[in-house]
């Protein structure tokens, strides 16, 4: 069975078209102004990837903040029930499920089948998401690819107490007068939004495996932070970026937990 699962995050659409578990294409473009033509652009790119006309598709599933946005959709999930698809699907033996995106976090415990058991989300400061390391790399005059690598060349700790973004940034600043060296920030900025990220997942039980997905599991600086904190290394998927579209298409088919 060809179906797809198209996630509306809040800064990229992401497609992914499935046959019987194996991925046969995927699309992934910037959400922009106006979302109808974003999700349009990313269904054609991920079409063209998996060499299909649409009439080929025989069940398409939306998940993301805004699922509701996409047309002729068959039904629609939340991202957490998504993600726990798309990462159990990868990881059977996940009980943890962390998501970091653009501009939310999300940790879900699931069961042995697979099912959500309880979740939470870091949906009202950016220091727990991606924006919030977007926001500390133009504070630092780097290149965002650059912050994680920067971060991993840090042999000091130095605390950064602010929770808030804005407040953080004006922190980075202070640091940088201080004369404080730019890799030991950027571990700061990492592991400030690891703490985060771990006590929100504490709050839900974190029980291994873990499952990291989302695209700031691309960031080896976070990475290397998170893991620190909970004291474990995770799991994380080639794209994690995709993962929920992926939950998305495999609960169209009937293959999601």
């Amino acid at each position: 069975m060809i179906t797809a699962g198209i996630d509306v995050g809040a800064k990229n659409v992401k497609v992914v078209i499935q046959e019987d578990g194996k991925i046969l294409g995927k699309g992934l473009v910037l959400a922009g102004l106006d979302t109808q033509a974003s999700i349009k652009e990313a269904f054609d790119a991920a079409l063209k990837d998996a060499g299909l006309a649409s009439e080929k598709l025989e069940k398409v599933f939306a998940t993301g903040a805004g699922r509701k946005e996409v047309p002729d959709a068959d039904d629609s999930y939340t991202e957490v029930g998504a993600d726990a698809a798309g990462a159990t699907y990868l990881y059977p033996q996940a009980r943890t499920v962390i998501d970091v995106g653009a501009e939310e976090g999300r940790a879900i415990r699931v069961n042995e089948r697979g099912k959500v058991v309880d979740f939470a989300i870091n949906e009202r400061c950016a220091a727990g998401a991606g924006a919030f390391t977007e926001a500390m790399a133009r504070a630092l005059e780097v290149e965002l690819e650059e912050l994680g690598q920067l971060s991993l060349t840090s042999t000091k700790a130095v605390p950064m107490n602010a929770q808030c973004a804005v407040f953080a940034e004006s922190e980075v600043v202070s640091l940088i007068h201080a004369k404080t060296e730019k890799q030991d920030i950027a571990r700061a900025v990492h592991d400030a939004m690891a703490t985060r990220i771990t006590s929100m997942a504490r709050r839900v039980g974190v029980k291994p495996e873990i499952a990291l997905v989302g695209g700031v599991a691309r960031n080896p600086g976070f990475v290397d932070s998170l893991q620190r904190d909970l004291e474990t290394e995770v799991l994380i998927p080639e794209d994690p970026e995709y993962i929920s579209a992926l939950g998305a298409a495999l609960l169209a088919a009937g293959l999601g937990k």
